[in-house]
């Protein structure tokens, strides 16, 4: 065996070797660069993605420090492939090393001695930094008894067993081939992976970002939105895709999807509820067309002094043609407000036509008396000509229509009209007013929600966005769009900005005739030089390749319509565990979930086996488990040895055995967390920190402190060493409370410990 070493070892020397040449060539390409004399302006602009484009690949050389290579694969005609986190290749452009994820690195993690595949040994390398430490060897050829129950079992195991850190880690090495199929699935449609707990659901997720963006270029265009449960989760995983030189994914909550906006403060359990129901999508839009030539009889307003009306009929017709262009509300108002103008431009010209006809007739008549007065003779002329039709200027004719539009358009009373029957909206404005003003939410949810739900939604202004008001905000912000207007104005100012900006760098580089600035500063425009996620993260309307939703079963009917509309291909993947939903809206069948969503293709994988939870602690989750559903499926676990939960009960006395329990556990090592229902979670954490000094607990919590202190909903998807579940009773009480309670005592990988304050409940009852 220690030959075999050694032979790895020379290999791995060679392509570190590699990786060395490869970084020299390109500092030296960015130092080039970086100090090179552009010929022209343009030529910067080519120059900085020169540059970011060696700085993105210098980044992923950086990675090769940690698992260059892990695998190898022997085949049946002598020759050997080796398998790493990147592709490498000689200065003569030789393979030597394949990543893995190129269809070459496929049979690694799923040839078998039937499969078919012509590779007679799978050899797994276990390293330290540059150095071999360990192979392990699987015969595939039928001439051996290595069978495995896993791929790379030692190393799997290696990997299950070793103390957590805090963060996640990629898991290249020790992918198995049930989650290799998921990872290299196609990536049309909507592909729904159902996992129980510890089977590797999000290391799923992040590998299969990592492979779409390797294998679809129109992907890695738009880049891949990846959505987490909580801020602790992100902050969890946000080491995994840049571990596997991935930058073009966004990390994000549901709730961090409008860019701005943020959820401040939380709300009652029941106004969460109505907000998340599909309806309310309906709610919003009557609430935005509500504000759309709204008016109980003729609107009236005051021109040069002379009073005009604008009738129901007139109104109606101009709102329902502004209504059947389809534009959302702020584009629509300008179609309302042009059509409006010329209805009022022609009210106008019809008063003074009418006014010139009567003038007209008088003058005329008053002709004819004179005409008389003037065949009697001179005696019989009038004492006094009456002066009407005599002052005719000032009157409008139709030829004057445009200058009369202008003058309407910059008169006060008319704009106050226009402005009063088509608003421009924002969503704050919209919603801040929806739920303040009672006659307003009746008046758009009255034929949808009954007094007491409206009742839920009602709240003082100004009160601060909370969870379920970011997808009625997105909602609103798809229904009232941006005007073209206002769009117009502020691509303007950045183009000016642009054009001043160039010029100082024309200025700057002598090369003030090569270019003009504006032609540069449209160049600039064209070329946004920011990372491709940093500008999509930036953009709410900004139309991902893919979309990753990890803890899917979370997500509301309302959330739902806000990630869909982020992905228009309807490529994404979702991963989750319907027996694990606590949120009061969440999914609790992917059935239903794919029905309400029928327009889009959906296709279902899952995940079988549990490699973080050993077999004693997933037996002890298993009554919680089916006295929430008789006939769900239990993962089988990989690794069937363990220490076996232990349960112990207080009474009255629970903060000092929880300190007790906490300071019994705190040099053990490795990441520790205590799971505390949400009512006693400041009680909890003040006992913690006095036992653990530096514990960490509240809405930023530090996954890498020596103790963490969670609700059950902050630690979903996370995994520690030990975890100790504090009043599982008052969790089992509470809304989903089975729910909750499973992914609390399924968090641990080595050690879970239950408080109970009071009587045990009947599903922890074998543990008593």
């Amino acid at each position: 065996m220690q030959q075999e070493i050694e032979s790895e070892q020379q290999y791995l020397d060679l392509l570190y070797r590699r990786v060395e040449e490869l970084r020299t060539e390109i500092t030296d390409q960015l130092a080039r660069a970086r100090r090179s004399d552009a010929d022209g302006p343009t030529d910067l602009l080519d120059r900085d993605a020169q540059v970011a484009r060696l700085e993105e690949r210098a980044t992923m050389l950086d990675h090769a420090e940690h698992a260059l290579c892990f695998g190898r694969l022997d085949r049946h005609d002598g020759t050997a492939t080796y398998i790493g986190r990147m592709g490498l290749r000689s200065a003569d452009l030789e393979p030597l090393l394949v990543d893995w994820r190129a269809p070459a690195a496929a049979d690694f993690y799923t040839a078998t001695a039937r499969s078919g595949s012509d590779v007679v040994r799978r050899r797994h390398l276990r390293t330290r930094g540059r150095t071999v430490v360990g192979v392990n060897d699987e015969l595939l050829d039928g001439s051996g008894s290595t069978a495995q129950s896993f791929v790379g079992e030692a190393a799997l195991m290696e990997a299950l067993t070793a103390e957590r850190t805090g963060r996640m880690h990629e898991i290249v090495a020790t992918l198995q081939a049930e989650q290799d199929d998921i990872i290299r699935s196609p990536a049309d449609g909507v592909l729904v992976v159902q996992g129980g707990p510890g089977t590797g659901k999000t290391a799923v997720a992040l590998h299969r970002t990592a492979y779409l963006l390797y294998t679809h270029t129109t992907i890695a265009e738009r880049g891949v939105l990846v959505l987490g449960p909580s801020p602790a989760f992100l902050e969890y995983i946000q080491d995994v895709l840049p571990s596997l030189g991935e930058t073009h994914a966004v990390l994000a909550t549901v709730d961090s999807l409008v860019p701005g906006l943020q959820a401040t403060r939380g709300e009652h359990a029941e106004t969460a509820a109505v907000k998340a129901l599909p309806l309310m999508a309906q709610v919003m839009a009557a609430a935005v067309q509500a504000r759309q030539g709204a008016h109980s009889g003729e609107v009236t307003f005051t021109y040069q002094g002379d009073e005009y009306r604008i009738t129901p009929a007139a109104l109606t017709r101009l709102v329902r043609h502004a209504q059947q262009t389809d534009y959302p509300h702020n584009v629509a108002r300008r179609t309302f407000r042009a059509e409006l103008l010329d209805h009022i431009v022609e009210l106008v010209l019809t008063r003074e036509q009418q006014l010139y006809d009567s003038t007209d007739s008088g003058f005329e008549e008053e002709l004819g008396r004179l005409d008389r007065a003037l065949a009697k003779g001179e005696d019989h002329l009038p004492a006094k000509v009456e002066g009407a039709g005599t002052e005719v200027t000032g009157l409008a004719g139709r030829h004057e229509a445009p200058r009369l539009l202008r003058e309407l358009t910059a008169d006060a009373a008319v704009s106050g009209v226009l402005e009063d029957l088509w608003p421009h909206l924002s969503p704050e404005e919209l919603l801040e007013e929806l739920l303040s003003d009672g006659d307003r939410l009746a008046e758009a949810a009255g034929h949808l929600l009954d007094e007491h739900q409206q009742a839920a939604l009602a709240r003082p202004p100004r009160q601060g966005w909370t969870s379920g008001d970011i997808p009625l905000l997105d909602e609103l912000a798809e229904l009232l769009g941006e005007d073209e207007a206002d769009q117009d104005a502020a691509a303007q100012a950045r183009r000016e900005a642009g054009v001043r900006y160039a010029q100082r760098v024309l200025a700057a580089s002598g090369n003030a005739g090569a270019v003009s600035a504006e032609e540069l500063a449209d160049r600039f425009t064209e070329r946004d030089g920011r990372p491709l996620a940093e500008r999509a993260a930036a953009d709410r309307s900004w139309a991902y390749g893919h979309v990753i939703v990890d803890e899917a079963q979370e997500l509301s009917a309302m959330q739902w319509r806000m990630v869909l509309r982020r992905v228009p291909s309807g490529s994404m993947t979702v991963v989750g565990d319907v027996h694990q939903t606590a949120a009061v809206a969440g999914t609790t069948s992917w059935d239903t979930l794919a029905a309400e969503h029928d327009h889009r293709r959906w296709h279902r994988r899952e995940l079988t086996i549990s490699y973080r939870t050993p077999a004693p602690i997933m037996a002890a989750a298993l009554p919680v488990l089916h006295a929430l559903d008789p006939s769900a499926s239990t993962p089988t676990c990989a690794r069937t040895e363990g220490d076996h939960p232990w349960l112990r009960t207080t009474h009255g006395d629970l903060a000092d055995q929880v300190r007790t329990a906490v300071g019994a556990e705190r040099d053990a090592g490795g990441t520790f967390a205590v799971i505390a229902p949400h009512e006693r979670l400041v009680e909890i954490a003040m006992a913690v920190e006095q036992a653990v000094p530096g514990a960490s607990f509240g809405s930023e919590v530090d996954t890498t402190a020596p103790c963490v202190v969670l609700t059950p909903q902050q630690a979903k998807g996370l995994e520690f060493d030990r975890v100790l579940v504090v009043d599982p009773g008052t969790i089992l009480a509470g809304r989903r409370g089975h729910s909750r309670l499973y992914v609390a005592m399924t968090r641990p990988t080595r050690e879970l410990g239950l408080l109970v304050d009071g009587e045990v409940p009947a599903e922890l009852a074998h543990l008593a």
